[in-house]
């Protein structure tokens, strides 16, 4: 058998194979580079930007905008002064009539505004480079600010000035709206004055009316009873004193028991009466006098009457003229010498027969039972009274003058004041202690008006100093003819007081307290329709 010859071949085909297997081998290892060479370069600018962003983040955090303005060398606080200055300088150059200045300063002002407002936004410092033109250009404006004599001291002297000006023209403001809200106030409405002359003219026209008047005058028997509620209301103001008397009968639990003693002058007294005669305001009793039949009511027992007769007080009063201009017109208003002011003083005299009353100012509305207020013990005191002191508010020194010695030896600067306008009186303790005799007596102290100045609340707070019994608040509720009241106060208030200018029956009335006055007025009566009053 022939045996076949060797494949000489097969050597080349293994060699060709390895080669192949040789080259793949350095494919992928050239691969692998490849790649590990992009993840190094990712990574690696990966990393770079973290590192620049966490540069940044801390660039941001570093930034300290109180840190940067408190700095000396800080180009935001170098801007920042130069524009407090510079619109200092705006206003004094306006003054100066100088607008095309104040232009250029406000220009100006605007720019390096601008430049602030970017280094808020973008939360980086500003740097020398970005500030220079704007700190240049506002330094040399002030520089020209300076060389116009717009220096602090010329600017501080100006603004003096101008401050000194403007509050003599407020004074004079001032001054002037208190002369025409006094006078407001102090003028008598036509629709009142209507009535005062109708009714007069009803009661010397309308003999019905003398004869009901004389038939509840024959009960004089109740004018006297101690054992009934005895009220008392001095007012020239008919309509007034009529809410008065209608709102305490309307809320009275006993009407019948209640008793009112009406003190009026001369002018008004048949008007009042004519009121009072043709209206039953449910059947209570009253009274109504005029103060000039009192014979003891002269000038030689009171003494705002013997002041009345001094030339200079009547100067003071009544002229219009006052000295040297300093005197506020309030303080001169002739109500405060008027005997139906100042009678409240002299109600044992008034009523020589009663041991207890409440006395009601004419321009207060009851919206409660008082009854309660006759039961009140007053320890042994005079003058029941709501005080009205909180903190250092209408406290002693607030009424009187401390500078004079008689008032800073015998009071107190800080005893609690109280309020006229409801207060209960024991008339048998008040003719004890000659309470009158006190008045009088720091009455004729003040002739040259010294140790106060207005009204009769001072001699008031002098005259009971140590004879008044606190009351509690809700028994009198104060301050609804000039101020805001809370109106719970309001709503648990036994009597509300409407004390000020803003009488409920002006026009300058603060109107969302009058509807608690008004409905106490019958506006359908003819009389008051006929005198327009609604």
């Amino acid at each position: 058998m022939r045996r076949r010859p060797v494949d000489s071949r097969r050597p080349v085909r293994r060699r060709i194979s390895n080669v192949v297997v040789w080259s793949l081998c350095c494919i992928f290892v050239l691969l692998f580079i490849v790649i590990f060479s992009k993840d190094s370069r990712i990574e690696s600018r990966s990393s770079s930007s973290i590192k620049d962003y966490t540069k940044y983040v801390k660039n941001i955090e570093g930034l300290n905008i109180s840190d940067e303005m408190l700095s000396p060398n800080s180009v935001i606080r170098q801007l920042s002064d130069q524009i407090s200055l510079a619109k200092g300088f705006v206003v004094i150059a306006k003054e100066s009539s100088n607008i095309q200045f104040a232009w250029e300063l406000s220009a100006q002002i605007r720019i390096s505004q601008v430049l602030l407002s970017s280094v808020a936004s973008r939360r980086a410092p500003l740097t020398t480079r970005e500030s220079e033109t704007a700190i240049r250009d506002m330094a040399l404006l002030l520089f020209h600010a300076q060389q116009l004599h717009y220096d602090s001291a010329t600017m501080i002297m100006r603004l003096k000035t101008k401050i000194q000006t403007l509050e003599e023209q407020m004074g004079m403001i001032s001054e002037k709206s208190s002369k025409y809200g006094q006078i407001a106030a102090e003028e008598i409405p036509k629709g009142l004055y209507c009535l005062g002359i109708r009714l007069t003219t009803e009661w010397f026209g309308n003999s019905n009316l003398h004869r009901r008047m004389n038939e509840r005058m024959q009960i004089e028997t109740k004018l006297r009873d101690n054992s009934l509620y005895h009220f008392c209301v001095f007012s020239d103001n008919i309509l007034a004193t009529s809410v008065v008397v209608n709102s305490t009968t309307l809320n009275s639990k006993n009407p019948d028991m209640v008793v009112f003693h009406l003190i009026t002058d001369e002018i008004n007294y048949a008007a009042m009466k004519a009121w009072f005669s043709m209206n039953t305001f449910r059947g209570v009793t009253i009274e109504v006098q005029k103060f000039e039949d009192f014979k003891w009511l002269n000038a030689s027992y009171v003494p705002v009457l013997k002041q009345l007769q001094d030339s200079e007080t009547q100067s003071y009063y009544f002229s219009g003229h006052n000295n040297d201009g300093q005197t506020p017109i309030k303080f001169r208003n002739p109500k405060y010498l008027s005997m139906l002011n100042h009678l409240r003083f002299y109600i044992p005299e008034v009523f020589p027969a009663l041991e207890k009353v409440v006395f009601l100012d004419d321009d207060v509305v009851v919206q409660k039972d008082l009854s309660g207020l006759f039961s009140i013990d007053l320890n042994s005191n005079v003058n029941g009274a709501v005080e009205t002191c909180m903190e250092t508010f209408h406290r002693y020194h607030k009424y009187l003058n401390y500078s004079h010695p008689l008032i800073r030896e015998h009071f107190d600067p800080d005893a609690c004041g109280w309020a006229f306008g409801m207060n209960v009186f024991d008339l048998v303790e008040w003719r004890k202690r000659n309470v009158t005799e006190i008045y009088h007596y720091w009455q004729e102290k003040n002739v040259d008006r010294t140790l106060w100045k207005l009204g009769t609340l001072p001699p008031g707070l002098l005259t009971f100093y140590g004879l008044t019994e606190p009351l509690d608040p809700s028994w009198h509720v104060l301050g609804l003819g000039y101020t805001n009241v809370d109106p719970h106060l309001i709503e648990k208030g036994a009597v509300l007081h409407f004390n000020g200018n803003s009488k409920p029956w002006l026009k300058i009335g603060m109107e969302k307290y009058k509807s608690l006055w008004e409905k106490y007025v019958d506006y359908s009566h003819p009389l008051l329709q006929q005198c327009n009053l609604h």
